[in-house]
Formats: C-alpha cells, structure tokens, sequence
C-alpha cells in the first residue's frame, strides 16, 4: 500500500487568501488555482477582471507543476531547448502547460500539491505563486 500526502482545503484556502490580499494591494487581477499532489484541482478564484483564458491556464499550470514536481517555467523551458527541446504533447495529456506561475508545493521532501497563477506577466505570476507558498510553510 502506498500512502500519499496532499494539501487539503485548508491548506488551500490559506494559499488563495494570501494570493488574493497581495492582488488587492497591487490592485490587479489574476486567477489562483491550487491542486493537490496528482494535478487535480482543490481550490481556485478567478479575481473580478482577470482574463478569462487565465481560468484554464492557472488550473494547467497548477496541474503541470503537481504533475513533474518542477516549476511549470522549466517544463516550458526544456521543452523549447533548441537541441533537447521536445513537443509538449509527448506527455499525452493536452493540461500540461510551459508558461511560468506554477510551481511544487514540497513539505518534508513530498510534493503535496501546487499553485498555479495566471493573468499577469509571467515573473509576476511566479512572485505571486511562490508568496503563497510560503503563506502555508
């Protein structure tokens, strides 16, 4: 039997609240997407006036970064090396995304989940992804 760590909703929730007060101090809108440890979906806010395509990505990104336990930046970034670069529809799953604002929620050495952030500039969503992690840690 092999037992697995997950964030729960609580966890979650910390992490969209902590997002979400940085939003409104900034005064700017974005979508926040928290998964558990396998990519599924736990929690998730679209902020009033975030674009929205931003809804699937953040949920992507989220999924992503779960998924390879690696910052969804990297996935992207591999994927585009000009020698080892690789098409993003090998994982066999079209949720896998390589923009930035996902990243690997680890406690303890395990993945238990991720975050995904979307509806700003890349850096952005990452500064913003990686604030609520720390928020839960």
């Amino acid at each position: 039997m092999q037992i697995t760590k997950n964030l729960g909703h609580l966890e979650a929730q910390k992490i969209i609240a902590t997002i979400q007060t940085e939003l409104e101090a900034r005064d700017k809108s974005a979508v926040i997407a928290v998964s558990d440890s396998h990519g599924e979906l736990l929690a998730f806010l679209r902020v009033a006036g975030a674009p929205l395509p931003s809804i699937l990505i953040a949920q992507n990104k989220a999924f992503t970064a779960a998924r390879e336990r690696r910052p969804s930046r990297e996935i992207g970034q591999a994927s585009r090396h000009p020698q080892d670069g690789f098409d993003m529809r090998n994982f066999g799953d079209s949720r896998y995304i390589g923009w930035g604002g996902g990243l690997p929620i680890f406690i303890d050495g395990v993945c238990v989940g991720a975050v995904g952030v979307s509806g700003l500039p890349e850096l952005e969503d990452i500064e913003l992804a990686e604030l609520g992690i720390q928020a839960l840690l």
